[in-house]
């Protein structure tokens, strides 16, 4: 068993554990531009990628950050990852 698990799995015994909330509805609320979406990476791409959330990741890291932060700051215990349209469906918009 990892630490984490065990680390998770005691902390569980204690109390319950709160997890992030809508992270898509906080990415909505910054009000990116398709210029955001890109930053300088992907600048030259040949299709829109705005509304491609886990892009953000790597073009505004510290939005994302900030994101993080503001529910950790709320109370939050877990945070999930901005990976939410990073599969070959999503991707393939």
């Amino acid at each position: 068993m990892t630490v984490a698990r065990t680390k998770l799995e005691s902390l569980l015994q204690q109390r319950l554990l709160i997890i992030d909330g809508a992270m898509g509805t906080m990415i909505q609320a910054l009000g990116c531009t398709e210029e955001d979406f890109r930053g300088s990476r992907f600048a030259s791409h040949e299709r829109p990628l705005k509304g491609c959330n886990v892009l953000l990741l790597v073009t505004q890291p510290e939005a994302i950050k900030k994101i993080h932060w503001q529910y950790l700051e709320a109370g939050a215990d877990i945070l999930e990852t901005n990976t939410f349209n990073a599969n070959a469906v999503s991707l393939a918009d």
